[in-house]
């Protein structure tokens, strides 16, 4: 069975919504043979991400970057799995009460260094969600979670 890692940092009301949001798209009944798996990112560890076929990665925008929590992430998994999972599909989704482009920039930056494959534009929502962000949200995970189901190993 194909793995997606979820690895979130959820720090708000609306991160949570978000979350909800994704976990329903990848979730849904038209995709089979995925298993979801949720993990705090200060939680998550490199035989999550080895065993993972695609991860979603959520994060709070904080003074212009990914949170300390997800670059934790990061910083833990970078060199071990770094040869391991060259071309694993990932999403990303972010949410800021101003601006969100230097965390997304910040994850694109390390994603890209350890040689991922974007599933498709990440969610940036700044402010409250609304059905537009909840359906991008979803189409996120459903894409995402898609996308483990191909590269199953």
């Amino acid at each position: 069975m194909a793995r997606l890692l979820v690895v979130h940092h959820t720090t708000s009301p609306v991160l949570q919504e978000m979350l909800e949001a994704v976990l329903g798209g990848a979730r849904t009944d038209e995709i089979e043979g995925v298993e979801v798996v949720t993990r705090p990112a200060l939680a998550a560890t490199v035989p999550d991400l080895l065993a993972a076929d695609a991860v979603l990665l959520g994060t709070p925008a904080n003074i212009g970057y990914m949170s300390g929590a997800l670059k934790h992430f990061f910083d833990t998994v970078y060199y071990p799995c770094l040869t391991d999972k060259v071309g694993l599909a990932y999403g990303l989704y972010v949410h800021g009460n101003n601006d969100t482009s230097g965390a997304v920039r910040a994850v694109e930056t390390i994603a890209g260094g350890m040689s991922w494959a974007r599933t498709r534009e990440p969610v940036a929502v700044v402010g409250a969600l609304g059905p537009a962000d909840r359906e991008a949200l979803w189409d996120l995970g459903a894409v995402t979670a898609y996308s483990a189901s191909l590269t199953s190993t």
